[in-house]
């Protein structure tokens, strides 16, 4: 064996997750502004949980639906920012190899997780104005809990493969993720041994994942609005259009987003650009949707008022 062409490979134990990097001001000011975001998100979502489980008049498919939506979202963005807003007082930063890929399939778990959950409140909203006669018949409470504990099941399920697939990759060059997240990305970038079937192949996941939920989705709103639009009363029409147009604008932000991140095996978009883009459909999403989803709600709002005694 030739001694000169032998090649010692040092397999990292740990990688660097470079963040927000900026002045020390410029940090602290956006560990209070998404300190702030994170105890709103946390509080808008406990409300929204301990109402449904307080007020018997929400127990009903539509609103347990929403209390999984709610703990979802509560786990979906506590599995990075904490470790984000530590960061951001630390110099350091290391995350060691398992802690980075735990966050990796926690945080994609989680949030293929809120895609089916997506999809079952957009058809429970169709049957509720598509199918009314046989809405009860159909939409059992029974029937609903199996609903979500399948949306939680095939969620965690989906990324086992992607993520055991890039946790293979010898990583023993640079350790540091130009990401406030151990993204898939930047990570394939770090691998020493090219790996463009991976590549390929959590881009054709992705791509079909994303675009089918996506679709089902659309659809049963767009079949709700051309119910809609057959009802008389004006007042009926705006309330119903209010609801949808809401809720696509939520999905819109969250899809159109992970879509431009995830689509593409290879964006080539800037890196500021692409935390950007993860900060909208990580952070902001699980803030804006107890808002449009439960708090603009005419019973959820008196189930509050009744929980807080107002």
């Amino acid at each position: 064996m030739n001694r000169a062409s032998t090649k010692v490979i040092t397999i990292s134990d740990e990688f660097i997750l470079l963040g927000f990097p900026c002045s020390w001001e410029i940090q602290i000011f956006l560990f209070s502004l998404f300190s702030l975001t994170y105890a709103l998100t946390l509080i808008g979502n406990l409300c929204i949980i301990c109402a449904v489980r307080w007020d018997h008049h929400l127990h009903t498919p539509m609103y347990i639906l929403l209390a999984n939506f709610s703990s979802l979202e509560i786990w979906y963005i506590t599995s990075t920012v904490p470790n984000m807003l530590a960061n951001l007082l630390s110099e350091t930063n290391t995350i060691s190899f398992p802690g980075c890929f735990l966050q990796f399939y926690f945080f994609f778990s989680m949030g293929t997780t809120e895609t089916f959950f997506l999809s079952a409140m957009a058809f429970d909203r169709y049957l509720v104005i598509c199918r009314p006669l046989h809405y009860p018949t159909i939409m059992t409470a029974q029937r609903c809990i199996r609903m979500g504990a399948c949306c939680w099941v095939c969620g965690f399920s989906c990324f086992l493969v992607p993520v055991y697939l890039i946790s293979q990759l010898p990583f023993c060059g640079p350790n540091t993720i130009d990401h406030f997240l151990c993204d898939p990305g930047p990570l394939l970038k770090l691998s020493c041994v090219p790996a463009p079937a991976t590549e390929t192949l959590c881009a054709v996941f992705n791509s079909v994942f994303i675009f089918s939920t996506f679709l089902f989705i659309t659809s049963s709103y767009t079949l709700v609005i051309r119910v809609v639009l057959r009802v008389p009363s004006a007042e009926g029409q705006r309330k119903a259009f209010s609801t949808c147009g809401s809720r696509l604008a939520v999905v819109s932000l969250f899809y159109g987003s992970i879509m431009v991140m995830y689509v593409s095996p290879t964006s080539g978009s800037p890196t500021g650009i692409q935390k950007i883009v993860t900060l909208f459909y990580s952070v902001l999403t699980p803030l804006f949707n107890p808002l449009i989803y439960s708090l603009r709600n005419k019973e959820m709002k008196n189930a509050l008022k009744k929980l807080f005694g107002l």
